[in-house]
């Protein structure tokens, strides 16, 4: 098998565009690595320069701890499997699963055997004899996971293999990859934009954006204790809920967090307490997913959030109320649904808080309040009443609940479940991983 290691690698296109910026990663002998990130955010071209399709502007790329930079894609040991499957439309499934081997010079016997013994591990070993238009979207992609299989690589590279299929197929595609990849034991890259790939398929996640990585860690540890506030807003549904917070510190007692007109209390003896204390008469972001919301009655004691309903979605085996408590939310760009207002805000609010689009884009914000890129669909956490966006605070209830849009509704928060993150975007945490 193949490890692979990732230095300081950096990927400028000509004409300026840095793709990849200064990105360091390793990947584990027979570890499931998901790359995940949206559309443009360089995860594609780390693939193609550690397949050898693009060349690293600087950095080093290293395959089992030798230089790879030069090394020619043939001599890699690795296999593909692409977004639009990349079958030969004129050979049969069982002649395009062979194909590699063909052009190794294996012999024809053990060829139609190693073939007959992939295509039965997939479930294709029916379709043999079939052209690829005659099959389905599914039978297509294991015919192309089956021609990578087949070459017995040291390094898989995935693509976004599942995108082209429907959302039943995917689940079940993505189930039978990652069980056929960790029986195989072979090291696996593979290219998402779909969270639940990554989280339900990987071993380690890597979360980027602009070409910057924001995160690496298990699903477990960048869903529970993400690095970013970036990394904290792409991950999960509904995404969590980020609040302006200003802090206000009793000293000895707990630590006021000012949402708005109510407040949440962070004790003294929680742990967490001394890092948020530093923040005294600062504004933070407070983040607050769903599942650490528990509607109650108002006057049930403890750290309780009240406010009434905007609106609600059903979704069959649960509701979600997007509640409005007063106070002003926080919306990360390129995570789509941020308001239109949202480049409206004000040089003022830009300039305070043009820290958290810096750090989360590795790059220098623009000084220029008129320019809208600033603003990147981003609600910054800005002075002046017409800059502020309401927080519709997602909680989850039982399905068709006897609620409507106007409907009070208070909600216990878990105080042990919050994230903390300053104006750069970084997490407040003294237990960072």
């Amino acid at each position: 098998m193949t490890t692979v290691a990732l230095k300081d690698v950096t990927k400028i296109f000509q004409d300026g565009t840095v793709a990849v910026d200064n990105v360091s990663l390793d990947v584990a002998d027979g570890e499931f690595m998901v790359l995940l990130g949206p559309s443009g955010c360089g995860k594609s071209t780390v693939l193609r320069m550690v397949a050898g399709l693009e060349d690293p502007t600087n950095g080093a790329i290293m395959l089992d701890g030798q230089l790879a930079n030069q090394l020619a894609p043939r001599d890699r040991r690795i296999a593909m499997v692409f977004q639009d499957f990349a079958l030969y439309p004129h050979m049969t499934v069982g002649d395009n699963i062979g194909f590699p081997l063909r052009l190794s010079g294996v012999e024809p016997q053990p060829r139609a055997e190693r073939v007959a013994d992939v295509a039965s591990a997939l479930g294709i070993g029916d379709v043999l004899a079939r052209k690829p238009s005659q099959l389905s979207g599914g039978q297509r992609q294991r015919v192309a996971m089956g021609r990578a299989i087949v070459r017995r690589p040291g390094l898989f590279l995935m693509d976004e293999p599942l995108s082209n299929l429907d959302s039943g197929l995917r689940a079940e595609l993505r189930a039978e990859i990652s069980g056929l990849v960790h029986e195989l034991g072979v090291s696996t890259i593979y290219v998402t934009h779909d969270q639940a790939e990554a989280l339900t398929m990987a071993d380690r996640v890597a979360i980027m954006r602009k070409g910057v990585l924001q995160d690496v860690g298990t699903p477990t540890e960048v869903y529970g204790k993400p690095a970013t506030l970036y990394v904290a807003a792409f991950l999960g549904s509904p995404r969590m809920n980020l609040l302006e917070a200003s802090v206000y510190v009793h000293l000895d007692r707990y630590v006021q967090l000012n949402l708005g007109e109510q407040s949440l209390y962070l004790r003294w003896d929680d742990i967490r307490a001394r890092a948020v204390s530093h923040y005294h008469g600062e504004r933070i972001v407070v983040g607050v997913r769903a599942e650490a919301l528990m509607p109650v009655s108002p006057d049930t004691p403890g750290d309780v959030l009240q406010g009434r309903i905007r609106y609600l979605e059903h979704h069959g085996h649960e509701s979600l109320a997007f509640v409005d408590i007063g106070a002003t939310a926080v919306i990360v760009d390129e995570l789509g649904g941020a308001p239109s207002n949202a480049e409206e805000n004000g040089q003022r609010g830009l300039r305070r808080f043009g820290h958290v689009l810096s750090r989360l884009s590795g790059r220098n914000a623009p000084r220029d309040a008129g320019m809208t890129q600033v603003a990147e669909r981003t609600s910054v956490l800005s002075d002046g009443r017409h800059h502020r966006r309401p927080a519709e605070l997602a909680v989850r209830l039982a399905p068709y609940p006897q609620v409507s849009s106007g409907h009070p509704l208070a909600v216990q928060v878990r105080m042990e479940a919050l994230h903390f993150f300053d104006e750069r975007g970084d997490r407040i945490d003294v237990g960072r991983r």
